[in-house]
């Protein structure tokens, strides 16, 4: 095939120091990676570098792109930095103090002075209206035309440039907020209008409404954002398709983005997951904790089947969000975590970070702060002179006066104690990050032992092994480019959207059939809406199938269970079919299960999910180890002579042991002593521990 016949897809990853680039062939597979400098001020200029990067090296034609998969933090950053459109919030009258109020929790249990959260849209800016209906639907109080006029000449003398809309009840019946949305659409021509039984129809009135505020507060800046990146990509003569990733691991239209970029804000650490299980299946390992170790934090997630682990209950800065996310964990651990000292002389590591600028001691742009990256360099895990496939010097006298200045507030002394302290430093954040892990796989009831650790980002590669040894995790997985992986999993990534209902029936032990019953004419009524949308989505998307799961318990039961009905049974479950599910699932987490009892539904959820085609990834050739040099590597105290290879030299089957130093443009591989090292199929390195070194 000439290079003229050839299509390309691109997957796109913004971060705040580079924009990732994954370039697709999609007949052959075969993949190229970039970094290109991120602009904070506009990202669509790195998008558009990068792509125009990619085609003058290649020498390709624009129309050979045929899909740009998109990932961005922009919607996140504009909610924590409270950077958002002038908002307005209309509620049912009584209920304006809603985000004021929340959940009548205090922020800390410890601490009576802390204050409360600021809400994200202040009181003066939130307006009541009569209108009200009941949980079933049925409208108690509906405002005249005389109170929406009065009420749309004061939004717009407040200069909102968007209104959220939040009636009581109203995820039972969005049709009041519909029509005072239409109403305020035609007085209030250029402002945005959004209900909030359109964006999330489910109980639980202060989650609905943040939901539905958030929406109306970053859909103004999204919306221009994603023109100008419409603008950026048909400049350079681009006429493709964009999808943008979303908080789910699928990925939606860019009109869908628009309309909804609630659904993208935790996009890029989902993307993440996505190709981690991508990789994890094609390593036949199905069982993974995903990590993901920025300059800032470390990701962690859990797949217990070879797909993503989801949630409905996660937070964004201080807001909590219902919507079904990729479970994900941050921990206060990166590559650019401060070291520091307690007042009780207590070695500590993060959750403050040296950022990029100035970064950690050893880059020399005037950081003082002794960080994690600083006690890779000073152990020689890092060669500084090979940082970035040396484009970046680091300092390695800088990062050892650092970590001197910790050592001496922990009373260490003699020539080695700046490398005593970056073990100990290194040993702390292992240990905090591995409680973590273990915590959630008890959480999960799974064995630790059963679990590969999947490791990439910055500094996620080079901290794996270290990890998964004091986890006692069963091995490590190191896939081909650490570093761009998020935007590798942008287009791997289905096409998905969520919708959900409430539905508070019985069904199960004596209840009959009425139950399940209204369950099932839900269910068909969300099938019908998802179907609709993916027809909708774009060319590119095949076949679609639906994911479907409830939240059920027991009669009085203060907690519930989230069961997901496998989607070959789907169409002909029974209420007994889905009673057999939750009593398993609730011996399983609880050692015994009810099942003569009725069983009482709060929530529906259904994904439908479209195939874009996006392949395998593709083999790597046959090659052996080769190692290029050696280096002396502080491991437990004592020097270690590790042999360094570059990860471009590593074909299929190549092995070998630690201790090793795998070095590559996006970072850097640390293998321990006792472990080897064996490189599959698609170039991803399996790290086991070698049998007669396991305690």
């Amino acid at each position: 095939m000439t290079s003229a016949d050839a299509r390309y897809r691109i997957g796109i990853d913004v971060g705040g120091t580079f924009t990732d680039f994954v370039f697709a062939e999609v007949d052959t597979g075969e993949l190229s990676f970039h970094k290109q400098p991120s602009v904070p001020n506009d990202p669509s200029v790195a998008v558009e570098r990068g792509i125009a990067y990619f085609l003058d090296s290649r020498n390709l034609l624009p129309e050979q792109v045929e899909l740009i998969c998109h990932g961005t933090t922009i919607g996140l950053n504009a909610i924590i930095q409270r950077r958002g459109a002038r908002t307005a919030l209309v509620v049912s009258k009584g209920n304006r103090d809603i985000l004021e109020i929340a959940r009548l929790r205090m922020p800390s249990s410890y601490d009576f002075t802390e204050p409360r959260e600021t809400p994200l849209i202040p009181r003066n800016l939130v307006h009541e209206l009569d209108a009200r209906m009941t949980s079933r639907g049925e409208i108690l109080a509906e405002p005249t035309e005389a109170d929406i006029e009065a009420l749309a000449d004061k939004l717009q003398a407040s200069g909102v440039e968007a209104v959220a809309i939040n009636f009581l009840n109203a995820y039972s019946d969005s049709s009041l907020e519909v029509r005072v949305g239409d109403a305020f659409r035609a007085r209030l021509p250029g402002v945005l209008i959004v209900e909030s039984g359109v964006i999330w129809p489910e109980a639980r009135e202060y989650e609905r409404c943040l939901l539905v505020a958030l929406n109306a507060f970053i859909r103004p800046m999204m919306t221009k954002y994603f023109d100008r990146l419409t603008e950026r990509v048909s400049g350079l003569g681009i006429a493709c398709p964009i999808y943008i990733t979303a908080n789910n691991g699928g990925t939606l239209s860019l009109d869908t983005a628009k309309s909804r970029p609630i659904d993208t804000i935790l996009s890029g650490p989902a993307s993440g997951v996505v190709a981690s299980t991508r990789v994890a299946r094609a390593a036949e390992t199905c069982r993974v904790v995903t990590f993901d170790m920025g300059g800032t934090s470390a990701d962690i997630s859990l797949s217990h089947t070879g797909e993503p682990d989801f949630t409905a209950s996660t937070f964004v800065g201080d807001f909590p969000i219902m919507m079904p996310v990729v479970n994900i964990l941050a921990i206060g651990a990166g590559g650019g975590s401060v070291i520091w000292v307690d007042a009780q002389g207590v070695l500590k590591v993060g959750p403050l970070s040296a950022g990029a600028d100035p970064g950690p001691a050893c880059y020399g742009r005037g950081g003082t702060d002794a960080t994690v990256t600083d006690c890779y360099v000073v152990l020689g895990i890092i060669d500084p002179t090979t940082f970035l496939d040396g484009r970046m010097t680091l300092d390695k006298s800088a990062a050892r006066g650092a970590l001197e200045f910790i050592a001496e507030q922990l009373g260490f002394e003699g020539p080695d104690r700046a490398a005593i302290a970056a073990e100990a430093a290194l040993r702390v954040a292992t240990a905090k990050m591995g409680t973590e892990i273990v915590k959630l796989l008890a959480h999960a009831g799974a064995d630790m032992r059963d679990y590969s650790l999947l490791g990439y980002g910055g500094a996620g590669a080079t901290h794996s092994c270290m990890l998964a040894d004091e986890a006692q995790l069963s091995s490590v997985l190191v896939p081909m480019a650490p570093g761009t992986f998020c935007a590798l999993g942008a287009i791997l990534s289905d096409v998905r959207r969520d919708y959900v209902r409430t539905a508070r029936q019985t069904f199960g032990g004596s209840a009959g059939s009425a139950g399940w019953d209204a369950i099932g004419a839900s269910l068909a009524e969300m099938e019908n809406e998802a179907r609709q949308w993916i027809s909708e989505e774009g060319e590119l998307v095949g076949a679609h199938r639906f994911e479907v799961t409830f939240r059920l318990r027991y009669p009085s039961q203060a907690y519930e269970l989230e069961i997901r009905i496998p989607e070959a049974r789907r169409a002909s479950m029974t209420a007994e079919d889905a009673a057999d599910l939750f009593h398993a699932e609730h011996e399983k987490l609880y050692g015994f299960a009810e099942r003569d009892s009725k069983l009482v539904t709060s929530t529906l959820r259904l994904a439908v999910i479209g195939s874009v085609g996006s392949g395998d990834l593709p083999d790597i050739a046959a090659g052996r180890a080769a190692p290029q040099t050696t280096r002396l590597v502080r491991w437990r105290g004592v020097d270690v002579e590790a042999r360094v290879l570059r990860r471009s030299d590593l074909g299929r089957g190549a092995s070998f042991e630690g201790p090793a130093i795998i070095e590559q443009p996006d970072t850097t591989t640390f293998v321990l002593p006792g472990w080897r090292a064996v490189a599959d199929r698609i170039g991803t390195l399996r790290l086991t521990r070698i049998p007669q070194y396991e305690a």
